[in-house]
Parts: structure tokens; sequence; C-alpha cells
């Protein structure tokens, strides 16, 4: 029996328009827009939109994968810093994403594994990055901190030349 793969979805596409300065709308052709401003003054940065993007992508998998363990999340948010070298273009060159999960009957265990997972293996924001973007996560499950998590540093990962998967 041969092997059946899942068609592939359609490309994603976006229309962006100049909305004067250094704003841009930006959305679905015919769904809803979102401002990006070179400045921050009314909408995201190019750079905040990203690691916005990052936060969201691994965001939506940490909460279903506890969903599917049936535990599922109360409240969950991600705080973000993206460092960003000091030469042109200035790119991205360290990200920390650190996770508050609440809710109740979450393991520690558990909510780190799905972060894990999330960062490494399923979120396609996070494995289209340059692979010596070091990434690196922690958990505040329930109000409680937890350690810094870095599974693959950015040298192991330009050595490979691709983000690991578990």
């Amino acid at each position: 029996m041969a092997d059946t793969f899942p068609s592939p979805k359609p490309p994603n596409r976006v229309r962006v328009e100049w909305a004067g300065e250094q704003r841009f709308d930006t959305g679905r052709p015919g769904g809803p827009a979102a401002r990006i401003d070179g400045t921050g003054a009314t909408g995201q940065s190019p750079v905040d939109a990203l690691l916005s993007a990052l936060a969201a992508c691994t965001g939506i998998d940490v909460v279903e994968i506890l969903a599917k363990r049936r535990t599922p999340v109360e409240r969950f948010g991600v705080n973000v810093i993206g460092t960003r070298v000091t030469t042109i273009p200035r790119r991205l060159e360290h990200v920390l994403l650190e996770y508050e999960i609440a809710g109740s009957g979450i393991e520690r265990t558990h909510a780190e594994r799905a972060v894990e997972l999330a960062v490494t293996k399923y979120c396609s924001v996070r494995d289209s990055l340059a692979p010596d973007i070091e990434v690196e996560w922690t958990v505040v499950l329930n109000g409680e901190p937890g350690m810094l998590i870095n599974r693959a540093p950015a040298a192991e990962r330009r050595q490979q030349g691709a983000a690991p998967r578990i």
C-alpha cells in the first residue's frame, strides 16, 4: 500500500497597501487588516510583527497540545524579547519567549514539553526563521517561574544547517 500524504495547502496570499509615511495595511484579500508601521506609532513595527507571529504560532500549538491532554488552558500569554544585531540589516540574533500558562491540572513537565514541541517541531514561523537565530524559552506555570530552556543552541543548528527535529 502506498503512503498517502495530505493535499498541500494553497499558498498564503496577503495584500499590502501603503497608507503613507512608513505605514502599511496588510491582510488576506477580503479579510481583516493589520497595520504595520516602521515607526511603531500606529501599529507594530515589522520586527515586532514577526515576533508576534512567532509567539502566536507557538501559542496556538501549546494551547492545542494541552487541550488534547485534557488539561485546558485557562489563561495564556507570551512575553517576547528579540535582540537584534547592530549592523545593517538589523536582523534578529536572539529571541527569548516567556510563556505564561495557567490552568488547573496542568503539570510542569507537560507544559514544558508542549512548548518544546511548539518551538522545535510544529511552528512554521519558527521553522521559517534563519537557523542561526537562537531561540530560548521559559515557562511560568500558574505563577511559578521555571528554568530557561534551549534544546538546540544556535551554534549547533548552524552546524546541522536546519532547525532541530525531535
